[in-house]
């Protein structure tokens, strides 16, 4: 029996072992990880939710209340939480497993971190081929927590079936501001730690907001919470259950294709290095006569 095989069956049978040992394996593209992608069971059928939104706004804690409400039911919960590469050293903290340790020796609860790898967005082809892991394991819910900067709010649209875009009441007088691509691909609009000042004037304004750019598409369900004291976490769960039962068939062909791109993208970049170049770029800026444009033509052809 080959690796894959072995991975597979391990996979099928809920084996967390071989789970993630699949999981390393397609991170770090070792041998046989594009045989065992290709020969993955994927279940579409199970939904992944994105979370996203600004640091501070209480991600970790809303997300670790879903799981324990999800739990609770019996379901099986897989969790992909994103942290940010460092541009300077390549590391990564990947403090999300410190943020949910109550989970860690919870059976129906399987946490893993990963890096951004570079991606200027926060969501790397890493991503999408370990979602796609989860997807074959047996789980009932995968959600994936983003680093919250960068591109990484829009981004996880082409990923994420439902995407829940957590903020809160001190972004009142800024929700004018929210960039439209946010807009447009929040499902559910979370406004947490709602116990403070002006959280009844956000929810206000957001509705307004939503409703002046809905043209005439099904709108996002605004939820109040207070994820420390668990509130709002069984509206949530509503408002998720919502969003995924109705989702449009146009939104499985939109993420299809994100996917698609997102995973051509890294494979044409296969063989540059971003250390190299920094490395070669150094030593021809030292050359007289030199020219920026020039140099990257010989990655052009």
């Amino acid at each position: 029996m080959s690796r894959s095989e072995d991975l597979l069956k391990g996979i099928a049978t809920h084996d967390l072992r071989s789970f993630a040992r699949a999981i390393t394996i397609v991170e770090n593209e070792l041998e046989g990880h594009l045989d065992l992608l290709s020969r993955l069971p994927i279940d579409q059928d199970v939904p992944v939710i994105g979370f996203t939104g600004p640091p501070g706004a209480g991600k970790s804690t809303l997300v670790n209340s879903y799981i324990r409400h999800l739990t609770k039911s019996g379901k099986k919960v897989g969790v992909i939480a994103i942290d940010p590469t460092s541009p300077f050293n390549y590391g990564s903290i990947l403090g999300d497993r410190i943020r949910m340790e109550e989970h860690f020796n919870d059976p129906n609860v399987f946490i893993r971190s990963l890096a951004t790898r570079g991606s200027l967005g926060g969501m790397s082809a890493k991503t999408i081929e370990i979602c796609d892991l989860y997807r074959a394991a047996g789980f009932d819910y995968i959600l994936v927590e983003t680093v919250g900067v960068g591109q990484s709010e829009v981004e996880i649209a082409g990923l994420a079936d439902v995407c829940v875009l957590v903020l809160v009441p001190e972004a009142g007088d800024e929700v004018q501001t929210i960039k439209s691509g946010i807009m447009e691909i929040a499902d559910v609009f979370v406004v947490n730690k709602s116990d403070r000042p002006g959280a009844d004037t956000f929810v206000k304004n957001l509705k307004m907001l939503v409703k002046e750019k809905g043209h005439g598409q099904k709108k996002p369900s605004i939820v109040k919470s207070v994820a420390s004291k668990e509130e709002g976490t069984e509206e949530l769960a509503g408002a998720i259950e919502q969003a995924f039962r109705e989702k449009p068939e146009s939104k499985r062909m939109h993420l299809l294709l994100e996917k698609s791109w997102k995973l051509i993208q890294n494979q044409r970049m296969k063989g540059i290095s971003r250390q190299q170049l920094e490395v070669e770029l150094a030593e021809a800026m030292q050359k007289e006569g030199f020219n920026f444009y020039e140099y990257l033509s010989r990655y052009f052809q």
